[in-house]
């Protein structure tokens, strides 16, 4: 996962052994162990299907699908970055509430709205 959006798949140590040199290609190891970095991950099913971003030998961007049975996963982390979810953006002036039904403060250098009748 080289971006922040994606999901980072864990797999059971007995199920890396069972997939041996198949799922190698799709591991990436991080501190928490190796695990399958991938852009969405559908649990609905016996499988956990994956959809994983690559390049053929071309150098084009492909994109694959990995199914795995769902007892083989021992788990999904989210990695998801969204810029209005979580604190304040220090960068942008936060609007400013005079008084319950007056309407928001206007920062300098921008016309005031005119108030509805």
């Amino acid at each position: 996962m080289s971006d922040t959006n994606g999901y980072a798949v864990f797999l059971f140590p007995p199920a890396l052994d069972v997939l041996g040199d198949a799922i190698k290609p799709y591991l990436q190891t991080g501190a928490a162990g190796p695990f399958i970095g991938c852009r969405e991950v559908d649990t609905a099913g016996a499988f956990i299907e994956m959809t994983l971003e690559g390049r053929n030998p071309e150098g084009r961007s492909i994109e694959l699908e990995l199914m795995v049975p769902g007892s083989m996963v021992r788990m999904i982390v989210s990695a998801h970055s969204d810029a209005e979810f979580g604190f304040y953006d220090r960068n942008r002036p936060a609007p400013v509430m005079l008084e319950p039904g007056m309407g928001q403060q206007v920062a300098e250098g921008e016309p005031a709205a005119s108030p509805k009748a």
